[in-house]
C-alpha cells in the first residue's frame, strides 16, 4: 500500500558538525517530539540519501547506529521502523515539569474536563449518552451525496471556493429565513441570520457576545451542561431557576430578577432539556415581558423544533410579541445527523454582526460546500420531505417505547408522553428508593443526576428512543429493568 505522504527531512545549518551527527540528532529529536511516531516507517536508505543529496552509505550508518541505541527496528523485507518502545528521554519528572509548556496554559474546569472525556468516549453509532439523538441510518445519503457533488462542481467551475461571508453564504441564509418565516412565524431578514456549526457554537457565540459585567446567566435547574460550561468559560456567574410540571417557573425567575443583575437566560422552551416539557404560551409571554422590563437577553435553544407529534407546536419565543431580546438558535443535527455541522442563529443585526466578528477569530467562515448543498436541499423541498418521513418514524418509536416501558415495568414507573422530541423522561423513584446509582449499564438511558453538576436526588432517567429500532428499544428496556430491579 502506498504511503499517503512522503516523510520530509530538513537539517538546519550548524557549523562545526558533521552531516552524520546532524542527521543522527535530527532523527532522535523528531522521535522524541512525536513527529516520528512509534511503529512508523522511515524512508529507505536509498530514498533518503537521494532526498538529502548524500551517499547512501552515510544513511545506512546513521540507521545502524540508531538501531543499536534502540531508536529504530529493522524488519526483514519490510523496512526500517521507529521502535515501539523508545529509550529513556533523559529528563527526570521534576526537570520535565520545569520546561513544560503546560505550566503556562489555563486550566479547564472540572465540568469541561468531564464533557471532553464524554466526547472522546463517543461510539461510532451512539453517543456515550444516547439522550435523544437522531438515527443516522435514516439519512438520505444518496440525495445528500448528489447535492454535495453538484455543489463541488458548480463552485469549482465558477471559482467560488475562496473566502466568503463569515455569516454564511447568502443563499443558505435566504433559505433559512424562508423556513423561519413560513414554518415558525418568525419575521426576520437574511441580515439577521448567521450560519454556525451546530447549536453548541451558537451558545458559545452568545457567551462571547454578551457581557459578564452586565449580570449573570439564568439557567433551568436541570439543563444542558455544555451550555453552562460555555457561559462559565467566558466569565459568567450561573443562577439556577426552578422547574415544575410546566417547565420554567416564572415566579422563581421573578425572584431571581429582583435579587440579581441578569444579562441573559438560556432556555429550551420547545422540549425542555432534559424533562421534555413544552413551555406553555402564557409562560412564554410572561418571560418575554420580563426580558423587556429587565433588559436581559433570552437565548432560545430550539434544538428539535421539527419533531413535534401531537398538534402544531407552540410558536418559538422569537416569533411572539416583545421578542426583541431573543437570540434564536437552531440546528440541522436532529434533522440529519450530529456529524453534519450546520445550524443557525437569528437575532437583531447588532448581535449577528458581533457573532460574525467572533467567527472571524475562530475559523474565518463555515464550510461553503456544505452550505450550498444544504441550501439546494432546502429549496428543492428535500429537507421538508425528509422531516415528514422521519417524524412519522420517530413518533412510532416514541409510542412503541412508551408501550414497552408500561409492559416491562408496569406501575413501578411513570411518565408523561412527550409531545415531541426523541426521548422519554421516566420517573423511577419507586425503583431506586434506598439505592445509590452513579451510572447505568445502558447506553440509551441517562440518570437525572447527570443533568446538574450540583448534588441532587435521583428521580428520573432520560431514555433516548430516536436512534434505535423497535427491536433495539425492547432489548434496551429489558436490560434497563434488570439493572433497576436488583
Amino acid at each position: 500500500m502506498l504511503k499517503p505522504w512522503k516523510t520530509q527531512f530538513w537539517l538546519a545549518p550548524s557549523p562545526g558538525k558533521t552531516f552524520h551527527i546532524k542527521l543522527l540528532s535530527k532523527l532522535i529529536a523528531d522521535i522524541k517530539e512525536g513527529r516520528l511516531a512509534p511503529n512508523s516507517m522511515l524512508p529507505g536508505s536509498r530514498s533518503l540519501a537521494k532526498q538529502l543529496g548524500v551517499n547512501r552509505k552515510t544513511i545506512q550508518q546513521v540507521y545502524e547506529e540508531l538501531e543499536s541505541q534502540g531508536w529504530l527496528v529493522t524488519k526483514p523485507r519490510r523496512g526500517t521502523f521507529i521502535a515501539d518502545i523508545i529509550p529513556e528521554q533523559g529528563l527526570s519528572y521534576e526537570n520535565k515539569q520545569m520546561v513544560s509548556h503546560t505550566q503556562k496554559t489555563k486550566s479547564a474546569s472540572e465540568l469541561v474536563e468531564n464533557l471532553y472525556k464524554d466526547a472522546l468516549n463517543t461510539g461510532h453509532r451512539f453517543s456515550a449518552a444516547n439522550d435523544g439523538i437522531p438515527d443516522t441510518r435514516l439519512i438520505p445519503y444518496e440525495i445528500l451525496a448528489r447535492a454535495y457533488r453538484r455543489a463541488c462542481i458548480n463552485l469549482s467551475r465558477h471559482s467560488n471556493l475562496g473566502y466568503g461571508d463569515p455569516r454564511g453564504i447568502k443563499e443558505l441564509r435566504n433559505s433559512v429565513q424562508r423556513m423561519l418565516s413560513d414554518d415558525r412565524f418568525m419575521n426576520c431578514s437574511a441580515e439577521q441570520i448567521c450560519i454556525i456549526r451546530g447549536s453548541q457554537m451558537g451558545i458559545y457565540l452568545a457567551s462571547r457576545v454578551l457581557d459578564p459585567s452586565k449580570g449573570a446567566i439564568v439557567m433551568e435547574e436541570m439543563c444542558y451542561l455544555p451550555a453552562k460550561a460555555a457561559f462559565e468559560s467566558n466569565g459568567f456567574k450561573i443562577l439556577k431557576c426552578k422547574l415544575d410540571k410546566d417547565g420554567l417557573n416564572i415566579l422563581a425567575l421573578k425572584a431571581l430578577l429582583t435579587e440579581h443583575e441578569v444579562a441573559g437566560i438560556y432556555i429550551t422552551p420547545h422540549h425542555q432539556y432534559p424533562t421534555t416539557v413544552c413551555l406553555p404560551i402564557d409562560r412564554r409571554l410572561d418571560l418575554l415581558t420580563l426580558s423587556k422590563q429587565y433588559q436581559f437577553a433570552v437565548i432560545e435553544d430550539d434544538y428539535d423544533h421539527e419533531f413535534h407529534y401531537e398538534t402544531k407546536p407552540i410558536p418559538p419565543l422569537a416569533s411572539l410579541p416583545n421578542s426583541e431580546n431573543v437570540v434564536h438558535i437552531g440546528s440541522m443535527s436532529k434533522v440529519f445527523a450530529p456529524g453534519l455541522r450546520l445550524g443557525y442563529v437569528s437575532a437583531n443585526t447588532h448581535f449577528i454582526e458581533r457573532a460574525a466578528q467572533e467567527i472571524v477569530l475562530i475559523d474565518r467562515q463555515g464550510n461553503t460546500i456544505s452550505e450550498h448543498a444544504l441550501s439546494e436541499l432546502m429549496e428543492s423541498g428535500e429537507v421538508k420531505r425528509h422531516i415528514r418521513k422521519t417524524r412519522k418514524q420517530y413518533q412510532a418509536r416514541r409510542d412503541f417505547a412508551a408501550n414497552e416501558f408500561n409492559r416491562v415495568f408496569g406501575d413501578s414507573i411513570s411518565f408523561t408522553l412527550p409531545t415531541g422530541g426523541m426521548a422519554l423522561w421516566v420517573d423511577i423513584t419507586q425503583l431506586v428508593k434506598g439505592k445509590k446509582l452513579h451510572n447505568l449499564p445502558n447506553k440509551h438511558s441517562t440518570l437525572s443526576t447527570q443533568y446538574s453538576d450540583e448534588a441532587s436526588e435521583l428521580t428520573h432517567i432520560r431514555f433516548g428512543f430516536g436512534a434505535i429500532s423497535e427491536t433495539e428499544i425492547t432489548q434496551s428496556i429489558v436490560e434497563l429493568s434488570l439493572a433497576l430491579k436488583i
